[in-house]
């Protein structure tokens, strides 16, 4: 597994880059001017946290911090720290470089990026692709947040609009909590499968769904011997 680190420059058009289940697709949306976003940004950051609980949790973030990527406060409360995406895409995307063929080191890798706690989901999205310069419409993926509970791993489809660093902020630093991985959208996905793949996974599908009928139907068979040989017990003339 690789890794690489990015950064995402919020007051610039492009993205500068240093040394190294049921989901539907995005409607297009019109985007507010420049100058507009950046408030709106700053708006929806601030509405999340007040600036003295933004310092009380970048401090105590700091210092839970294990690999020296802090998180860095600004005189008007925006924040900017570091973020790490796996890359988990089933299919290669189109790149400007070998159509058809992922970038080399691209799929499989966790990619560091230097974000600021206005960048979207959205724009680490683009971010991504302008990194391992990916052609396709960054309408096609998603990135999700993986949370772990109680021995369970969630997995949860972010809005384009979230703020990929606040999550990472309130949650720590710890990966083994909530970690963000880049996917293509479910449906793009299989529009991308022949039809013989297509029928191959619905009788893959029957199979499992078999088998655990199956396993139901021994279970709550075992249940009622169980049931009628306790009756049976019970209803005996003494």
């Amino acid at each position: 597994m690789s890794s690489g680190y990015s950064s995402l420059e919020e007051d610039s058009e492009d993205f500068f880059f240093t040394a190294r289940t049921s989901f539907f697709r995005r409607a297009p949306q019109g985007k507010p001017r420049a100058g507009q976003q950046d408030v709106e940004k700053e708006k929806e950051t601030h509405n999340y946290l007040s600036k003295e609980e933004i310092k009380e949790k970048v401090h105590k973030y700091n210092l839970a911090v294990t690999d020296k990527l802090k998180m860095t406060l600004n005189s008007n409360g925006i924040y900017t720290g570091f973020i790490k995406v796996q890359m988990e895409l089933c299919k290669p995307p189109q790149t400007s470089t070998s159509p058809g063929k992922l970038a080399p080191g691209s799929n499989g890798c966790v990619n560091t990026l230097h974000i600021s706690s206005t960048n979207t989901v959205g724009e680490v999205i683009e971010a991504l692709l302008k990194k391992f310069l990916v052609t396709e419409s960054p309408a096609k993926f998603a990135l999700y947040k993986r949370c772990h509970r109680e021995d369970q791993v969630y997995a949860c489809k972010l809005s384009d609009r979230e703020h990929p660093l606040y999550l990472r902020l309130v949650a720590g630093p710890r990966t083994d909590t909530l970690s963000f991985v880049l996917r293509e959208h479910e449906i793009g996905e299989w529009e991308a499968f022949s039809l013989p793949e297509l029928q191959n996974f619905l009788r893959i599908l029957d199979k499992e769904e078999d088998e655990q009928l199956q396993n139901l139907k021994k279970r709550y068979t075992a249940y009622r011997h169980k049931l009628e040989e306790a009756l049976s017990e019970a209803w005996k003339p003494d």
